[in-house]
Parts: C-alpha cells; sequence; structure tokens
C-alpha cells in the first residue's frame, strides 16, 4: 500500500504517510488512490479541490460548514510548513472540544484527514507556505458556513507561534459555547 494511516489522539482524524519514489530527477509519489483511502475507511467522492497560499504567521480558521453542505478534507502543504488542527464539534461525542493537529510540510509530505463533524484550522510556520485539499461531501455554501475563533481559551490549542495574523472575519467568530455546530 503506497500509504500509512495513522489515527491521531482523535482517532476520527487521520495523519496519512504516500510513500514517496525518489531517483536522481526528483520523486514520485500518490497523494490519493480511491481503494487505499477506502480500506482504511475513508470512503466517499471528493467533489471540490482548493488551494491557498499564506505568509508567515498567517492563522486560517477554525471553519467548517454545517449540513446539508458538510464537508470533510483531505489537506496537505505542497510548499512550506503548517501546524494544522481540527477540532471536534460533535455534540455528544466523547471528544466534543477537543482538538489534535499535525505539521504537514512539503518535506514531510504527510496528509490529514479530517471528517464532517470538525473544525479545520491551519497556521504557517514557514516563510510562505501553499495548501491543497480536497473536500468531500457538500460544495461550499456561504450560508452553510460556520467557524469558531481560533483563540478559544475552552479548547485551548496550543498553535505554536506568539504572532499571529488573523482576519476581522475570522476574529468575529464566535466561542465554541455560542456556536451553531453539529
Amino acid at each position: 500500500m503506497p500509504f500509512e494511516f495513522t489515527p491521531l489522539e482523535i482517532s476520527d482524524i487521520i495523519l496519512i504517510e504516500p510513500t514517496v519514489f525518489p531517483d536522481n530527477r526528483g520523486f514520485f509519489m500518490e497523494t490519493y488512490k480511491r481503494s487505499d483511502f477506502e480500506k482504511a475507511g475513508i470512503t466517499g467522492e471528493f467533489i471540490q479541490d482548493n488551494h491557498s497560499k499564506s505568509v508567515k504567521g498567517v492563522l486560517r480558521g477554525l471553519h467548517y460548514q454545517l449540513p446539508p453542505q458538510a464537508q470533510a478534507k483531505l489537506v496537505r502543504c505542497i510548499d512550506g510548513e503548517i501546524f494544522d488542527v481540527a477540532v471536534d464539534i460533535r455534540k455528544g461525542s466523547p471528544t466534543f472540544g477537543k482538538w489534535t493537529g499535525a505539521c504537514l510540510s512539503s518535506d514531510n509530505r504527510k496528509m490529514m484527514y479530517i471528517p464532517e463533524g470538525f473544525a479545520h484550522g491551519f497556521i504557517v510556520l514557514s516563510d510562505t507556505a501553499e495548501i491543497v485539499y480536497k473536500v468531500k461531501g457538500g460544495e461550499y455554501s456561504p450560508r452553510c458556513e460556520r467557524g469558531i475563533i481560533w483563540n478559544d481559551p475552552a479548547v485551548g490549542i496550543s498553535w505554536q507561534a506568539d504572532d499571529v495574523i488573523v482576519s476581522d472575519k475570522d476574529m468575529s467568530l464566535p466561542l465554541l459555547k455560542d456556536a451553531e455546530i453539529f
């Protein structure tokens, strides 16, 4: 199998390490293969791809969409390094309000799978970073778009950076206790 699937502290969040085949020309790797992902329990059709570029210290998140446009994401960093985070926002879940995260970079080539029911965010640790992610479930919908504030003390994310750059939109997001969630 060209992928290693490792559940993180919240077992629904999966860190994925592809097999890389380097040679004197560079490298080759598969970034997604439906049959392998299905064997690991990641099923369904990815319907949208997104790409963003940010500078050091930019923190994007914590974002999610409500049903019927809820989304799962397969995130990878193709240039630079980010700290990628998922927060469980599923009412009644034993890990509700807990977070987990991992460093994703163009050097380690790891990916993170975040299913529906989780808020997602990341901070850029390198000078710049480019992130691409596949989405399944619903397409982007402004009417279903929601979020929670990145520095909610009840969630307590350790962002691995002191200075952050956050958009006005993300600064106005509610605390988890006040958010419309799953």
